[in-house]
């Protein structure tokens, strides 16, 4: 006979295996219309009669007011987690490789088997909708034992005595105050020709449209992406001097006798799916190469009836071919693309992307290729020098977290920020072997410090570093030892095309819910009163280094911001 435990935990606990998890303290979740909630129900079996028995269990949801979905957390392998230089860093929750908690797979029949001394978690979602009726729910999981149990040799025998259902019982709140939307302009760099490659389709085929449906659905509908990385020609992003990326260029180019034309179809259709899945900016593929913009990125063109690769890295970026080409697509593309819904302020141009003080001078003459053409467009690039913005080189800056104070300091408007595999470091960031709270207080962060704008590099970048090869997410979580696990992606590919979540998108997406919600209180009883609730008792500011470690400070501020917009 088996011995089950069952107990809920918060969406910010990570379950492994040898580790039993922090129980849900409390027995409240709050929520508004438009958000989810989420909890995990973990189970372990203490011992067996016979170590290779597997008793099943049946997980069902009731009182909630909206049909829960269950997904199985699955454990992926990470022998990269971190960088060497995080070992000071003690907001890990571990510095080791093994299994991480992360992927979510849909549980379609609700079946889980419990394995033998290892705590396991399904993640209990709750879409709440902007029309669910506000009120408190008293919401039930169940775990209902099979009546049979499978042994290693495939046999089966009854489970007598074994057929006591589990009832765990939490109350979910959800508000009748309207949330503002989403006022943060949230990009994850979205990467066409990786799909295209892990499902062996032909690049922009009818089967890859339809597998960039679902992607950038999930992205928008699901994940706060609200600006998405167009490639109107393949971006040059993370790839080797003198390779390439596979081709995904969305816009048409023909030379017939010296003169440009531009076939503009393609990326009608891509923006119809970003108008379709609640993409309001678009985000155009950088104009130069990565790390100092010394070179024209790929740009195939059909050139006198042959199709052939007219730009990229063999032609330098101050190339006055480059720049007579630019002549003429720059102006046709904006045209078309106010035509097709996105006007000058919800188009984002780059150069290049993070520039260090090395490369100043090859960027400014990137720069001056095309400035005069941009001209009333925002241009945003990622980078960590402060006198990139200093020498008025670049407006509109994304520095990293871990270097931004500067940019703070000097109060410059309407700052985004980024992290990516760098920022290991005290910052925010996802990785596997963070706690969940350090991915999810970067909402709070981003609220206090009016960031307009939030930049990573990696939803689905499904290669090795430097674009060199297909790599399995599944396997290899760390592109080939080039970035710690969690940094390439957020979601991973599934079968059919089909996008499958994970714990850090979700508890990102909680992050996004707590601006929203501090919003919505700014508007509702000022900025003070939002700020009074955040510091609570903690003492001084909190800056992007300095700010609360434990999953309970979020748990906790989220009921009292409930009670405040809700009763207060």
């Amino acid at each position: 006979m088996s011995k089950t435990e069952f107990f809920l935990a918060s969406s910010l606990e990570k379950v492994f295996p040898c580790r039993k998890p922090r129980a849900l303290d409390g027995t409240t979740l709050s929520v508004w219309g438009g958000m989810r909630a989420a909890v995990q129900l973990v189970f372990r079996a203490s011992d067996y009669q016979d170590g290779s028995l597997l008793q099943s269990y049946t997980v069902s949801v009731k009182g909630a007011p909206v049909p829960a979905e269950l997904y199985l957390v699955e454990l992926l392998p990470s022998d990269f987690p971190c960088w060497e230089n995080a070992a000071e860093d003690e907001n890990y929750l571990t510095h080791e490789p093994g299994l991480f908690p992360d992927l979510l797979t849909p549980l379609e029949d609700g079946r889980i088997r419990p394995v033998p001394r290892q705590y396991r978690s399904v993640w209990i979602s709750f879409p709440v909708t902007e029309d669910t009726v506000p009120g408190n729910y008293e919401v039930t999981v169940e775990a209902s034992p099979g009546l049979s149990q499978v042994t290693g040799s495939g046999g089966q025998w009854e489970a007598e005595g074994c057929r006591e259902t589990v009832s765990l019982s939490f109350w979910l709140r959800v508000g009748r105050t309207k949330l503002e939307k989403q006022k943060l302009i949230h990009t994850e760099w979205f990467y066409a020709d990786c799909l295209a490659d892990y499902y062996r389709v032909e690049p922009l085929s009818e089967a890859h449209w339809a597998i960039l449906e679902r992607f950038i659905g999930q992205a928008g509908h699901r994940h706060g992406v609200n600006m998405l990385l167009t490639p109107v020609f393949t971006p040059p992003l993370d790839t080797e001097v003198g390779r390439e990326r596979p081709t995904v260029q969305l816009v048409g180019v023909t030379r017939t006798e010296g003169k440009y034309s531009f076939d503009f179809s393609a990326l009608e259709r891509w923006t119809a799916l970003c108008q379709k899945s609640g993409i309001q900016y678009l985000e155009i593929a950088h104009l130069f190469t990565q790390w100092g913009a010394y070179a024209t990125p790929k740009i195939m063109a059909c050139v006198d009836g042959e199709m052939k690769r007219i730009f990229g890295w063999d032609v330098p970026a101050d190339s006055p071919a480059y720049r007579e080409f630019l002549e003429s697509f720059l102006p046709a593309l904006k045209t078309s693309l106010g035509e097709m819904g996105y006007d000058r302020e919800h188009v984002y141009f780059h150069i290049s992307d993070e520039p260090s003080e090395e490369h100043m001078d090859s960027y400014l003459a990137a720069k001056r290729q095309v400035l005069d053409l941009l001209e009333g467009y925002p241009v945003i690039d990622a980078l960590s020098s402060f006198s990139f913005y200093q020498k008025g080189i670049v407006k509109q800056p994304v520095p990293a977290n871990d270097h931004i104070q500067p940019f703070l300091d000097a109060r410059v408007p309407g700052l985004w920020v980024y992290y990516c595999c760098c920022q290991g470091v005290d910052v925010p960031n996802r990785f596997y072997a963070m706690p969940s709270q350090r991915n999810r207080i970067m909402g709070v962060l981003m609220y206090l410090h009016r960031i307009e704008g939030f930049l990573h590099w990696g939803y689905n970048f499904y290669y090795t570093q430097f674009s060199r090869r297909l790599a399995d997410p599944y396997r290899m979580t760390h592109a080939d030892y080039a970035f710690p696990s969690g940094d390439a992606y957020l979601v991973y590919p599934g079968e059919g095309g089909m996008p499958l979540t994970s714990i850090r998108a979700e508890v990102q997406s909680e992050g996004l819910a707590d601006i929203r919600i501090l919003d919505t209180l700014e508007q509702k009883k000022g900025r003070q009163e939002a700020e009074k609730i955040i510091y609570g008792e903690e003492k001084g500011g909190f800056t992007f280094r300095n700010y609360p470690h434990s999953a309970e400070y979020l748990l906790s501020l989220r009921e009292k911001l409930f009670d405040v917009l809700e009763n207060g």
